[in-house]
């Protein structure tokens, strides 16, 4: 740091995305770090085209001579589910599949897995886990949370990042702790809202994961986009460095969530000042990169942001880079596990088939009709039945995830998993044009969901409650186009609805298969089954789902939130205060789950 000009260091306090720099660039800006966000990849979205681009920013960035530094950069991306990004990656559950699965081995072999995958691409860094703690389903980012009680986060998130950071500085990547702090308590489940609640409440909840991950060794904490009690967390000097860095010990470095600065004030000079001084070290911009180098300069020359929270900034970043081996590592192409051919394996596809079927969670099984016979006449049918697309969710591929089978290389969908078992099975999109229905002894229909992530996942009826809640927040209002309206599956899809009594009436007993990343109000489609299986957003191994249908393996999944009745039936705040509202039971209880041993 001593031989470091200021133009280095801000740079080293830069995430830009690698859309918008050049490996030229790189090395010009002294930058610290490159990110593909979500669905941003090179040429073919291979692990060698991967590699190859990296290649290019990692030489650029060790180039020295008279005004650059021998720095490496840290290249990061949102691998939340597997390696999700990259074409022909194993996709594992999202988390919220995985807290149904209790099982704290099956998560360390999926971080391993996703750890080899990750290495195999040349990637040094990963902005996971998210150790939320979703309490309102309306959250277009439920599935990205194990639970809404620490228990199970705790658990898995000690797991996470002992398999990730296995083995610095020889191998391993870098894991990232995300979102501090609050952001899956916001009221009315709004993404990026304000989560209410004194310093009490919010420590003992939403806390208490992090606590665990800096005591695990987590090296990188992503701030969140959302409040507490009205103030922004990205400029929230008493959480970042009062709290996180000061009484949790935390010695790594905090990192901005994508363009979160954007929103402190309508003036990017003053949110600079704001976020900088509030103890964030690293940025994550993908746009007005320069610009932020540019101010932070005339800050720190005009005195608003004092040269100690730089040095602060850069030292922590620095520690990372030479506690995770970075200045030793050679150059991404060369390494140990670049281009390994266990990226997509079979074995590793295994491991992911494991976790869909532990992860199924089994509400209702009248008369015993599960499990299947492999001989029976079943017709398969549903939106989801063979769509890898919604069965991966968002962030597969891209930001927003995909629909259909073509960008979702070697997976299998739930109607292939079950035509490898069933000789029998037929699969049938529209029903309503059948005109036999005697030859089928029972029905599949896989219905929920389509893909979405963040804020275009919210359930929320009209703006009034985003406004409402946007007033009181301190700096700018983020306005995103909501998933839909309602919790009520039956109104949010009818179409679901539609082909579970369409079938009915024509005396066809029906499985249902929820692929969705919440719970749902299911009365309708609950009460017409005959069985009725949350399957969560299980990713690319579809055929999970048919190892338990049949037999093969039991349920084992027991859900890690409860189950709501209604919308009334979700938490609410009051006096500040978290607490469940206790006049309608939930459908069913946390922890609930059938086996067929049962």
């Amino acid at each position: 740091m001593s031989k470091m000009t200021l133009a280095q260091k801000i740079g080293q306090m830069l995430q830009v995305e690698r859309a918008t720099c050049t490996a030229e660039e790189v090395k010009k800006y002294h930058l610290g770090s490159v990110l593909s966000g979500a669905g941003s990849s090179p040429k073919n979205n291979t692990p060698s085209d991967w590699l190859e681009m990296i290649d290019s920013y990692w030489c650029a960035s060790v180039e020295s001579d008279d005004e650059h530094l021998s720095i490496p950069i840290l290249y990061g991306v949102d691998a939340v589910h597997g390696n999700n990004n990259i074409s022909g990656a194993t996709i594992f559950p999202h988390n919220i599949g995985l807290g149904a699965a209790r099982d704290s081995e099956l998560i360390k072999k999926v971080s391993k897995v996703t750890t080899k995958e990750v290495m195999a691409c040349g990637i040094d860094w990963v902005f996971a886990p998210n150790v939320a703690l979703a309490q309102n389903y309306h959250w277009g980012r439920t599935y990205e949370s194990f639970s809404h009680t620490p228990e199970i986060v705790n658990r898995y998130t000690t797991n996470i990042i002992e398999e990730m950071q296995f083995d610095f500085p020889h191998q391993g990547i870098i894991a990232g702790i995300k979102h501090w702090v609050g952001d899956g308590g916001t009221i009315h489940g709004i993404d990026q809202g304000d989560t209410i609640l004194d310093w009490p409440s919010l420590e003992s909840t939403h806390v208490a994961p992090f606590k665990q991950a800096i005591k695990s060794g987590a090296m990188t904490v992503m701030a969140s986009f959302s409040s507490w009690n009205g103030d922004k967390c990205h400029g929230h000097k008493f959480l970042i460095t009062d709290m996180l860095k000061t009484k949790l010990k935390f010695n790594g470095f905090v990192l901005s969530d994508m363009e979160a600065i954007d929103y402190l004030s309508n003036d990017i000079y003053q949110s600079i000042g704001i976020s900088v001084n509030a103890g964030i070290d690293m940025f994550m911009l993908p746009n007005n990169w320069k610009e932020f180098i540019e101010h932070l300069h005339s800050h720190v020359e005009l005195g608003t942001v004092e040269m100690d929270r730089i040095d602060d900034a850069v030292k922590r970043i620095l520690s990372v880079k030479v506690h995770y081996g970075l200045f030793d590592k050679v150059r991404p192409t060369l390494r140990k596990m670049s281009n390994n051919q266990s990226f997509g394996s079979n074995e590793h596809r295994e491991i992911a088939r494991e976790a869909v079927r532990k992860s199924l969670v089994l509400l209702k099984n009248k008369d015993n009709i599960l499990p299947l016979n492999k001989s029976s006449r079943i017709l398969v049918t549903g939106k989801n039945a063979d769509n890898l697309g919604h069965q991966c969710g968002g962030f597969t591929i891209d930001w927003q995830g995909v629909t259909g089978n073509e960008l979702i290389k070697n997976g299998t969908s739930i109607w292939q998993g079950i035509s490898k078992i069933a000789a029998n099975a037929k699969h049938i999109k529209d029903v309503e044009n059948e005109n036999d229905y005697s030859m089928f002894d029972a029905a599949v229909v896989v219905i929920g969901e389509h893909s979405y992530a963040e804020g275009m996942g919210d359930i929320r009826n009209g703006n009034d409650l985003l406004i409402q809640s946007g007033s009181m927040v301190n700096g700018e209002l983020n306005i995103i186009k909501p998933y839909g309206k309602t919790l009520t599956l039956a109104d949010l899809h009818p179409e679901d609805y539609q082909t579970i009594k369409h079938l009915t009436d024509n005396n066809v007993p029906v499985i249902t298969v929820l692929i969705s990343g919440r719970p749902l109000i299911i009365e309708s489609e609950l009460s017409a089954s005959a069985a009725f299986i949350a399957a969560w957003l299980p990713g690319s191994e579809g055929q999970g789902v048919s190892d338990v249908l049949f037999g093969t393996h039991d349920f084992q999944g027991k859900l890690s939130f409860p189950w709501p009745q209604r919308d009334e039936n979700l938490p609410t705040y009051k006096s500040n205060q978290y607490s469940p509202s206790n006049k309608i039971k939930p459908l069913f209880e946390y922890g609930f789950g059938l086996q067929y041993k049962n």
